[in-house]
């Protein structure tokens, strides 16, 4: 897939700024940014949905523009909204897809996507009598019913249980195995560390990362110190300035040495601040993504 000057404008907003990217045969992919950076805009660009004001997108050789047909056939995308149809069944819907694509007798194939989602028995359901993470399982079928070389995950696990989660990485890294190109964006951080190779990210529609995940975390050489606090306990005033908290409860300080750490407990010791829980953890993509979205700020 290349991408090439790619801008895109709705009204005042420049939802996309001179997007340039290629994304290799093969490649598992990850496009990260938060909330308004563009991302669903540029898949809805690589699917034809919309068309850009200037730039160029080509999907195994075909423009997404002069050879819609083609770049369309060669591409699969589930989509971030839960969009299906309520009158048909699950095996109907994904029957009805592959007629899109020309495909009939393909019932083996979709008996096997079935199967590694966990869909069977729900192959005879009608899709509004569907949980919410039923129906995005569907709307991964959907995706792959054609068997595209090229697939783009926008968000594919929000929402969803953990036993699905796993099961439809399972199933994605298989597709990555056999040669299929891999698009993920995703706001679960972990999920782009452990399954991408590159990553670019986007904030205000530009691109202001595009690296290998391993030189990406190789960017930020500092450690995090998580602790706990004991109930009632603060942080001294100094320490305090630095500290994020994080999801779970705790806060996070940035150390550059073993000797800060040292620095800190002392200072925590000196001051008689309690914790519960202490760790020392290496550099995640989640730091180096807030870290890089503050310095393009």
């Amino acid at each position: 897939m290349l991408i090439e000057g790619v801008c895109k404008r709705f009204g005042s907003l420049q939802a996309l700024d001179h997007v340039s990217l290629q994304v290799a045969p093969g490649e598992f992919f990850g496009l990260l940014g938060p909330n308004g950076a563009g991302k669903t805009t540029l898949i809805s660009a690589m699917a034809g949905l919309s068309r850009p004001d200037a730039g160029s997108i080509r999907v195994m050789g075909h423009d997404t523009v002069a050879d819609y047909r083609a770049a369309r056939r060669n591409l699969g995308v589930v989509p971030q909204e839960l969009v299906f149809d309520p009158f048909f069944t699950v095996r109907e819907t994904l029957r009805i897809q592959s007629g899109y694509y020309g495909l009939r007798g393909n019932d083996d194939w979709i008996d096997e996507i079935l199967a590694r989602l966990d869909l069977t028995a729900k192959a005879d359901s009608n899709m509004r009598a569907l949980s919410g993470g039923m129906k995005r399982r569907v709307l991964v079928a959907q995706a792959l019913v054609h068997r595209p070389p090229v697939i783009v995950l926008d968000e594919p696990t929000a929402g969803v249980d953990v036993e699905l989660r796993q099961g439809l990485w399972a199933f994605v890294r298989d597709l990555n195995r056999q040669g299929h190109t891999i698009v993920l964006t995703t706001h679960y951080l972990e999920e782009a560390e452990s399954l991408c190779g590159r990553i670019a990210m986007l904030k205000q529609g530009r691109v202001i990362a595009l690296e290998r995940t391993a030189d990406l975390l190789a960017r930020r050489m500092q450690q995090t110190l998580r602790l706990r606090l004991g109930q009632g306990a603060a942080l001294p005033p100094e320490l305090r300035a630095r500290a994020r908290a994080t999801p779970d409860g705790r806060i996070a300080l940035t150390v550059d040495s073993a000797d800060e750490v040292a620095a800190c407990l002392a200072r925590l010791h000196a001051e008689g601040v309690l914790f519960d829980d202490i760790e020392l953890a290496k550099p995640a993509l989640e730091d180096v993504f807030i870290a890089m979205m503050q310095e393009a700020a």
